[in-house]
């Protein structure tokens, strides 16, 4: 496995990271030790999850969010030596409950999130706490402040956000800057062949702050996962990807086929075209199972010839470059 720094910050973290959403939920709670426990073997050592993981992310719905932490919790518990092996990464913003204050970025709820977060996870602090949204109705003052209190308590190390845009990010550095903090350590963003927008704005944003980019949804919420060979072998695929499938079918056989040439899988592909873009530190891979993280761990020793990627470009154009150039002069 490559290490390499969580963007400016002296801090290093496998390149491909473990996504733990469908811990609780797709995943129970022994099937979820086991993959844990075959990613440190295999060198991850950067571990992402967050606070509404584990079930339908509304606490309006049959709860279960809260639980992916909860499992990761029990697995640190019943081995104290793993919390030092791992980068420990989680997230707030999403309701939890159903009051006016159980959600978003307020001083007060982002106390309470953390120490609710540290519960479950059953450690005494967050590697990287993460702003799971950008929240434009709460100052930046407030935001930092709150965050600040959490560093000096020794409960937070690094800070990082989530979906955020490119004026977001260059909003919050400067505020940080302002305080002289260190301010974001990355931001996790939606990218993958079939979603670039983040290459516009977002991507030179985080080059021009120092911030790391961690890429969620690398396999496009499974599109990019050889849906159609799946198809053909009788597999069948959730409404979402069903009309995923319609909407980019020959760009998806222009892929399966591409990947069939090369001799890669779909999957592996996918991570390994994010893998080879310099603004990446860490793509996060959430299997459901031992074999889909044996066969994304695959993926960081896929080389991709620049004959390659340049088709990969031409199956899955991005949005033309970055801002304004893509659209102007």
């Amino acid at each position: 496995m490559d290490y390499t720094h969580l963007g400016r910050t002296g801090l290093r973290v496998s390149r491909l990271g473990l996504g733990t959403m469908n811990f609780g939920e797709l995943t129970d709670e022994t099937a979820s030790h086991a993959i844990l426990d075959e990613a440190l073997n295999a060198g991850i050592n950067f571990v992402d999850t967050a606070d509404v993981y584990g079930g339908p992310q509304s606490p309006t719905m049959t709860k279960g969010y809260g639980t992916s932490e909860e499992i990761i919790g029990t697995w640190l518990a019943a081995d104290k030596s793993r919390r030092d092996k791992i980068v420990l990464a989680t997230k707030v913003y999403q309701p939890m409950e159903t009051g006016p204050n159980d959600k978003y970025l307020s001083a007060y709820r982002i106390r309470r999130a953390c120490e609710a977060s540290l519960k479950r996870l059953q450690t005494d602090h967050i590697d990287l706490y993460q702003m799971h949204h950008v929240d434009r109705a709460t100052p930046w003052e407030e935001i930092w402040q709150a965050f600040e209190q959490l560093i000096r308590e020794g409960k937070v190390t690094y800070l990082g956000s989530s979906n955020f845009a490119g004026w977001d990010i260059a909003t919050a550095q400067m505020t940080a800057n302002h305080r002289n903090l260190l301010g974001l350590a990355s931001e996790q963003s939606l990218y993958n062949l079939t979603a670039r927008t983040v290459e516009l704005e977002v991507i030179p944003a985080l080059r021009h702050f120092g911030i790391g980019l961690i890429p969620w949804s690398p396999i496009g919420s499974g599109s990019l996962g050889g849906v159609l060979r799946k198809a053909a072998e009788g597999r069948r695929a959730s409404e979402n990807v069903q009309a995923q499938i319609d909407k980019l079918r020959s760009q998806l056989e222009a892929y399966e086929a591409l990947c069939d040439e090369i001799g890669e899988t779909p999957p592996t592909v996918a991570l390994a075209w994010l893998l080879h873009n310099p603004a990446v530190t860490s793509v996060i891979n959430a299997p459901r199972t031992i074999e889909q993280l044996h066969q994304n761990l695959q993926a960081p020793a896929v080389k991709l010839s620049d004959d390659v990627l340049a088709r990969l470009d031409k199956i899955w154009p991005g949005p033309g470059g970055e801002a304004p150039v893509a659209y102007a002069w």
